[in-house]
């Protein structure tokens, strides 16, 4: 069984939700307290063991591509000032192990569409997909969510999708799926459809932005019209997927925070702000007046 060793980041979304931030920066790079949400999707994948990183972007993305290369300008300029620290922080975006590979999505056809064009790199091997816009958050001592990921797929060898139960008004913004029981966490797919009706779903169990995709996805990918949205979805192609070989849904340790909507970016830098060691002792100082000074 190969092991995983490449990482999709679809990342040519427009980020309308995020208008005007989003009018010239990419959606991907709105900070959270001092590093851009790519960087905390792409730590999360180096810390899963993967080597290689695959960016799917659109126009108005030069900047993700600039925050993974080296900027010998800012660190002449840091190491002459005696800013080592900084210095470090900088040329330490991405280890130097790793490879980043860009490829331009043509045109907005949805995440399936984006995850298909990784298959030229890709190729036959297993690969993870990553959405930037899911920060998931975990313990001090406790394995990122994609790490979690990949220690069960070696120990399972199929596609695995990271889930959490949602209430179930918001069925409507997610794939749900529908599961029997395999191991504790972990239960087999049974079927998943995109972004149902409340009173049309299947459960209340949706998947978030993790996967782990067999390369086979890529041939169902390539025969799918367009679906919900008029997209090429990605859930069609799991769902097609799902007739060939098992699916499983993985049932994460962690906080994930919807950074795609902004009070889930808000809820996203609280928290981090709270853990960060510049911020964390005068950010709950802060918060904590602010509270008493309004009650």
């Amino acid at each position: 069984m190969k092991p995983i060793r490449k990482a999709v980041f679809p990342v040519a979304g427009l980020g309308s939700r995020f208008l005007p931030a989003t009018k010239a920066q990419p959606k991907e790079m709105l900070p959270v307290v001092d590093k851009p949400l790519i960087q905390y999707a792409v730590e999360e994948a180096v810390a899963a063991g993967i080597n290689e990183m695959i960016f799917i972007t659109g126009r108005n993305k030069r900047a993700i591509e600039d925050h993974f290369d080296k900027a010998y300008e800012l660190e002449t300029e840091l190491e002459a000032a005696g800013k080592i620290a900084l210095l470090e922080s900088i040329q330490n975006v991405v280890p130097k192990h790793i490879t980043c590979i860009y490829i331009r999505q043509s045109a907005p056809l949805g995440l399936g569409h984006a995850v298909l064009c990784a298959r030229p790199v890709v190729g036959d091997e297993p690969f993870a997909v990553l959405l930037a816009d899911d920060l998931m958050d975990v313990d001090v001592g406790q394995r990122p969510v994609l790490a979690q990921m990949t220690n069960v797929y070696a120990e399972e060898g199929v596609s695995l999708l990271a889930v959490q139960d949602v209430p179930r008004a918001d069925t409507r913004n997610y794939g749900i799926v529908s599961v029997s029981p395999h191991r504790p966490n972990l239960e087999r797919v049974n079927s998943m459809v995109e972004k149902p009706a409340p009173e049309d779903a299947p459960s209340t169990l949706a998947v978030v932005g993790r996967y782990i995709l067999s390369a086979k996805i890529f041939d169902h990918l390539e025969k799918l019209g367009k679906g919900v949205g008029g997209e090429i979805q990605l859930t069609d192609g799991i769902v097609a997927l799902m007739q060939h070989e098992s699916v499983m849904a993985y049932r994460y340790q962690g906080q994930r925070y919807d950074c795609g909507s902004k009070l889930g970016y808000l809820k996203a830098t609280l928290a981090l702000g709270l853990k960060h060691p510049e911020t964390a002792k005068a950010f709950s100082a802060y918060l904590n007046e602010t509270y008493s000074a309004r009650t």
